[in-house]
């Protein structure tokens, strides 16, 4: 993997192309620090290197919070979740174009997945401003861009060779209008036996989550693959409290006592990491 760089440069030429004005949808171009349209709608880049392009407020609870960032960062960095950035990096490895990451967080994974395609440019797409501070200084080619997955995006037609989608929302029809004819789609999700171990300091997930998935992408993509990432991992407490925090049950930290009993944990335990990784087509 590439280490990080400053964070400070220019987003990448492909990555400005590829991008929409927020406001009216035309083409914008990239001036010193900000993006401008020609209809005068301008963006600044933030000193971390992203672009807010978010012109409305998010539901609270949608955007992962600066200590559900940090946890992620540091959980991922243990290398517990190596296996499933290495299978991405694999399917994803004939990507020569742009790569989206919709829902990219800290740039953990797009940051392999570019490792693996030197020809390849990435754009990470997150609601949280707080994770695209980390995920424009994952990998020199990989530009940030703060934006509401479920609204359409800010995103020309037929611009990415790759869309990246891992542990996060999943807009059919906008994954099909980005993605060029014959385009790669890889969705990682978690399997129902993920992180068993920790009960319900962890939300469940659903046994037909994959059947909803294929329901779901059914309109717009055929499915050409699916693999199963698992293996048994040992956990610190820390590491522990990070997984849980990290995840959805980071906004609901203060129910059932949760937050009491990760404080309570005092002992390393293995656990199980288990992915489903699907691949599809864009018919």
């Amino acid at each position: 993997m590439t280490s990080a760089h400053g964070g400070n440069d220019p987003l990448p030429p492909q990555v400005v192309e590829a991008l929409r004005c927020s406001m009216c949808g035309n083409p914008i171009g990239l001036a010193e620090r900000t993006l401008r349209c020609e209809n005068g709608h301008s963006f600044d880049l933030a000193r971390q290197g992203y672009v807010n392009l978010l012109h409305a407020r998010i539901p609270a609870g949608t955007a992962d919070t600066a200590p559900m960032v940090a946890a992620r960062a540091d959980f991922l960095a243990s290398g517990a979740y190596l296996a499933l950035a290495d299978e991405l990096a694999r399917v994803c490895a004939e990507a020569d174009g742009l790569v989206i990451d919709a829902g990219a967080g800290t740039g953990y994974y797009s940051a392999h997945v570019l490792s693996s395609a030197p020809s390849a440019t990435g754009l990470a797409l997150d609601v949280s401003a707080v994770a695209l501070r980390r995920a424009a200084r994952a990998h020199p080619r990989l530009g940030a861009a703060v934006w509401n997955l479920w609204e359409p995006w800010p995103v020309g037609d037929e611009v990415a060779s790759v869309l990246l989608n891992v542990f996060a929302p999943r807009n059919g029809p906008e994954f099909h209008r980005v993605l060029r004819p014959g385009g790669l789609l890889a969705v990682a999700s978690p399997a129902p036996d993920h992180l068993r171990e920790l009960g319900d300091l962890v939300l469940t997930v659903d046994d037909r989550k994959e059947e909803r998935l294929d329901a779901t992408l059914g309109e717009y993509f055929a499915r050409t693959g699916r693999t199963a990432v698992r293996s048994t991992v040992e956990l610190t407490p820390d590491r522990i409290r990070q997984a849980v925090e990290m995840g959805p049950a980071g906004h609901h930290l203060d129910r059932d006592g949760r937050r009491e009993r990760l404080e309570a944990l005092s002992e390393t335990q293995k656990v199980t990491v288990s992915f489903s990784v699907s691949t599809y087509r864009r018919l």
